[in-house]
C-alpha cells in the first residue's frame, strides 16, 4: 500500500486515549438506558447470557479488526481492508454501511441526550418531539465544532465524559449488589447463562438488540492514523475496551433484574437507569443517572462523527468518493468537510424525525436499523480477515483460531442475524436499514464514472 499523500495529525493519541475512545464509542450508559428494557422484554432472564455470548461473538470481529490493522493501518478501517481483500465494490459498501449507520445515529444518539437535558432543565418538555429536536440539534452543533477543532480537544472532552458515565455505572452496580444481596427481586441463577435455555430463534431475536450494545468500539481503528504505534496500539485498545464494556453490560443487566420488578422494568422503557438509581440512591442523587446518559450520548455522538468523517476522508483520499471529502483544515488537520457533511445530514434527519409520534418509537427504529447496518460491515471485515490470513492460519492452532476460525464464525453469525431480522422489522426500519445500504450503489456508480472520465482526460 502506498503511503497517503494527505495526512491526519500523526501520533496525537496515546494508548490510554485510544482505549477511552473505544469505551466511549459503545456508549455504555446510553446503550444500557436505551435498550436494556427492550432486551429484557425480548429474552427475559436470559438477557445477561445473551450479552455475554454476543460479546464473545463480537470478540471475533474485534480480533479481525486488530489483525487487519497490523497489515493496513488506515483511517478507513473496514472500508480499506475489505476493499483490499475483496475488491473496491465490497470495500465501498462496507464503508457506506458505516456512513449510513453513523448518519442514523445522529438521530438515535442525540435524542436521548436532548431528552436527558430537558429532564434536567425543563421536565414538562421531555416528551415534546419538537423541543427534543431543537435541543438535539444544539448538541450536534456543539459536538461537531469540538471535533473540527482537533483530535486532542476531542480526546480531552471524551476522557472527562467517559470517566463520569463509567463511574456512575460502577456506583449503581455496586449499590445494587450490596443493597439487594439479601433479598434480590430476581436471584441470580446459573441457568441465566445456560446455552440449553436458548432456542435459535430466541437467541437471534435478542442478538440484534445486543449487537447495538457493542457497536462503536471500532472508532479506535478509524483513529489509527492519529494514534501512536498505529499498527499495534489501536487494535489492542479495541480489545481492552471490549473487555471493559462487556463486563459493564453484563453486570448492569444483572443489577437491573436484581433490583427492579418486571413491571418496573416494563414501565421504565428508555429511563431504566434512572429507575434503578431512584431505587438505590437517596433523592436527588438519582439524577446522576440522567447526567450519565446525557454525557454518554454526547460522547458516542462525538465518536460517531469521528468514524463518519475519517471513513469519508479515507474514501475521498483514495478516490472512492469525491476528493473534496479528503480536505483537511489547514491548522487543525481534521477532515472538516466530511465533518460538516455528517453534521448537516444530522440536522436534516433530526427535524424529520420530529414527525415520528413518540421518542420510544424513534429510538427503537434507529437501534434496529443500525444493528442491521453494523452486521453488514462487521461481517465483511470478519470474512476479510479469515480470507486474508487463510494460509497464515495453518501455522499453529492459536493462529487458526484467532486469525481464521473466530472471525469467520462471528461474521457468519452476523449474516444469520441480519437475514433473520429482515422479516421482523416494520416497513420504516427496513427502508432505513436496508434501503440506506442499497442506495450506496448510486454514489459508487456515479463516482466510478467520474473517475473514468478523469482518467481519460
Amino acid at each position: 500500500m502506498n503511503p497517503p499523500t494527505i495526512e491526519l495529525q500523526r501520533g496525537a493519541l496515546g494508548t490510554g486515549e485510544s482505549i477511552v475512545m473505544g469505551v466511549a464509542g459503545t456508549a455504555p450508559a446510553f446503550s444500557l438506558a436505551a435498550t436494556t428494557a427492550s432486551l429484557i422484554a425480548t429474552v427475559g432472564l436470559l438477557s445477561a447470557g445473551t450479552l455475554l455470548y454476543c460479546g464473545l461473538i463480537m470478540f471475533g470481529v474485534t480480533f479481525a479488526f486488530m489483525h487487519l490493522n497490523r497489515v493496513i493501518a488506515n483511517a478507513g478501517a473496514s472500508y480499506s481492508w475489505v476493499g483490499q481483500v475483496f475488491g473496491p465494490a465490497a470495500g465501498f459498501m462496507a464503508g457506506w454501511s458505516l456512513l449510513v449507520a453513523s448518519s442514523v445515529f445522529m438521530v438515535s444518539g442525540t435524542t436521548p441526550a436532548a431528552t436527558a437535558t430537558l429532564l434536567l432543565v425543563s421536565p414538562e418538555h421531555a416528551n415534546d418531539t419538537t423541543a427534543i429536536a431543537w435541543v438535539a440539534a444544539a448538541w450536534l452543533a456543539l459536538v461537531g465544532a469540538v471535533v473540527v477543532k482537533g483530535i486532542k480537544p476531542t480526546s480531552y472532552l471524551q476522557i472527562l465524559m467517559t470517566v463520569i458515565e463509567v463511574g456512575v455505572l460502577v456506583i449503581l452496580i455496586v449499590a445494587a449488589l450490596i443493597q439487594y444481596s439479601a433479598h434480590p427481586v430476581h436471584p441470580v441463577a446459573w441457568h441465566w447463562f445456560s446455552l440449553a435455555q436458548f432456542t435459535p430463534t430466541l437467541f437471534a431475536t435478542g442478538s440484534l438488540t445486543a449487537l447495538f450494545f457493542f457497536w462503536g468500539w471500532d472508532v479506535t481503528l478509524n483513529l489509527t492514523e492519529e494514534t501512536q504505534n498505529a499498527n499495534e496500539a489501536p487494535g489492542r485498545s479495541a480489545v481492552i475496551a471490549m473487555i471493559i464494556v462487556a463486563l459493564l453490560f453484563v453486570f448492569f443487566v444483572i443489577s437491573c433484574q436484581y433490583v427492579l420488578t418486571d413491571e418496573e422494568i416494563n414501565q421504565s422503557s428508555t429511563n431504566i437507569m434512572f429507575a434503578l438509581a431512584e431505587k438505590l440512591l437517596p433523592r436527588p442523587w438519582g439524577y446522576i443517572a440522567i447526567v450519565a446518559v446525557m454525557v454518554s450520548t454526547v460522547g458516542t455522538l462525538e465518536t460517531q462523527i469521528l468514524q463518519f468523517s475519517r471513513t469519508m476522508f479515507a474514501k475521498g483520499r483514495d478516490g472512492a468518493l469525491h476528493p473534496r471529502y479528503a480536505t483537511l483544515h489547514p491548522t487543525w488537520q481534521t477532515p472538516w468537510v466530511a465533518t460538516a457533511v455528517v453534521t448537516g445530514i444530522g440536522f436534516v434527519l433530526i427535524f424529520l424525525s420530529s414527525l415520528i409520534p413518540t421518542v420510544g418509537d424513534l429510538v427503537r427504529t434507529g437501534v434496529n436499523a443500525i444493528g442491521f447496518q453494523v452486521c453488514c460491515y462487521y461481517s465483511l471485515s470478519g470474512f476479510a480477515c479469515a480470507w486474508h490470513f487463510r494460509h497464515t492460519a495453518l501455522r499453529s492452532w492459536h493462529q487458526f483460531v484467532f486469525l481464521f476460525l473466530w472471525p469467520a464464525l462471528s461474521a457468519a453469525f452476523l449474516v444469520f442475524v441480519a437475514g433473520y431480522s429482515i422479516p421482523t422489522f416494520d416497513v420504516l426500519t427496513n427502508v432505513i436499514g436496508i434501503g440506506g445500504i442499497l442506495i450506496g450503489v448510486v454514489p459508487f456508480l456515479l463516482n466510478r464514472r467520474r473517475h473514468h472520465r478523469a482518467m481519460k482526460a
